[in-house]
């Protein structure tokens, strides 16, 4: 069942990510929507852990397939790494650089943001 629910919400994800990557350009060689969508991963998945542990009960493998599933899908660790190396093959270290600090920092910043949602009474 776990299998199922993972596929489905990968299948939605993936097809989320690809219409805003294609909605979102690039600007100036930055990676703006691969950056907007994983930033946006990290709230969405701290603030739905965080909102399935203290407050809604939900079926196991929904949670699965929402998590891992559809976020997990969402979002994009290996477009974000050959991102990088892109802005660096293109001599624009200072972008890539940027784009590596907000990516960590920012994401780190939005799950903060997202489990806070989650969890405030």
């Amino acid at each position: 069942m776990n299998i199922l629910a993972v596929g489905i919400g990968g299948f939605f994800g993936a097809i989320l990510r690809y219409t805003l990557g294609e909605w979102i350009h690039t600007t100036n060689g930055f990676p703006l929507g691969t950056l907007i969508i994983n930033l946006l991963g990290c709230l969405l998945l701290a603030w739905f852990f965080t909102i399935t542990t203290k407050k809604w009960q939900i079926h196991p493998p929904i949670k699965v397939g929402i998590g891992t599933g559809f976020v997990g899908a969402f979002t994009t660790f290996s477009t974000f790494s050959v991102e990088t190396l892109n802005l660096i093959n293109h001599h624009q270290m200072g972008l890539a650089i940027l784009y590596v600090l907000v990516s960590v920092f920012g994401g780190l910043g939005f799950a903060l943001v997202g489990a806070k949602l989650g969890g405030s009474e």
